[in-house]
């Protein structure tokens, strides 16, 4: 038997269809009402689209609802993080330094709305409202990039992360676009890991270094199936020096902005 679970996602849905027929009104007719497209109406009804705050509110009025959906969305914001990554995301909301290596894609925090939906619907392992669910809750992390007093953030990636097509050639232009703009953000440094390095100790997999605001240092690891953290001291410090051997392969600041700037080029 398959896995029956009602998402929050799922239930704003179910509660919107449910509100919107006992109103006598069609998805088209509700759309005119909103000015947002009866399509939108329908992914959002069977949990495939994660509303905007907009969205809720026109709706909450259209259908006389006192804030019932924006309430709810509330509740799928909140839930939308799977409950492992969560200690994570608490350790990366008061980091005052953050050190991350990928060496396939794009970092969470570095990524578009619709290159993380493409990311997250290619690995087929997530139904349509789970991968939602995860896009909200990606977006949502990256507000600590532009919080007041933001932390430090050093990207690394590797080449091939700048090359690997992920979703359609659009996808890869609008994500170019915004990564060549958070590189320009003062407390944002991203470097690249030319092709010609050769072998280094990031081949082996992502990894994340943050410091918290008592000075401790914490680990991230990630795989298919769920995030590792950690703060043993052996593995932080096993970490760390792979850390300053991958940064060491990297191109400086600038020849890193350049090759950023050349591939966006290419993907527009």
């Amino acid at each position: 038997m398959g896995d029956e679970r009602l998402s929050t996602l799922e239930f704003l849905g179910g509660e919107l269809r449910r509100a919107r027929r006992d109103r006598g009104l069609s998805q088209e007719e509700l759309a005119q009402r909103v000015n947002y497209s009866s399509s939108l109406i329908g992914m959002v009804e069977i949990g495939h689209r994660t509303p905007s705050q907009d969205f809720v509110a026109r709706v909450d009025a259209a259908l006389e609802s006192r804030g019932f959906f924006e309430r709810l969305l509330t509740l799928v914001r909140a839930d939308a993080a799977p409950p492992w990554l969560r200690e994570w995301i608490a350790v990366e909301a008061e980091a005052t330094l953050i050190r991350w290596f990928e060496p396939s894609l794009i970092p969470g925090l570095l990524q578009t709305e619709a290159y993380a939906r493409a990311v997250l619907t290619g690995g087929g392992m997530l139904r349509a409202a789970e991968v939602e669910q995860r896009v909200t809750s990606r977006l949502s992390r990256q507000a600590v990039l532009t919080r007041e007093s933001p932390p430090e953030v050093v990207f690394v990636v590797d080449e091939a992360v700048l090359r690997r097509r992920i979703g359609e050639p659009a996808v890869m232009a609008q994500q170019f676009n915004h990564l060549v703009e958070m590189s320009e953000l003062p407390q944002i440094d991203i470097h690249v890991v030319p092709a010609d390095a050769g072998m280094h100790p990031g081949l082996a997999g992502p990894f994340i270094l943050a410091r918290t605001t008592d000075g401790a240092e914490v680990a991230h690891l990630d795989n298919q199936l769920r995030a590792h953290v950690t703060d043993r001291p052996d593995d932080v410090n096993s970490l760390q020096r792979a850390w300053e051997r991958v940064r060491g392969e990297t191109l400086p600041r600038r020849a890193s902005r350049e090759l950023i700037r050349e591939v966006a080029q290419w993907w527009t």
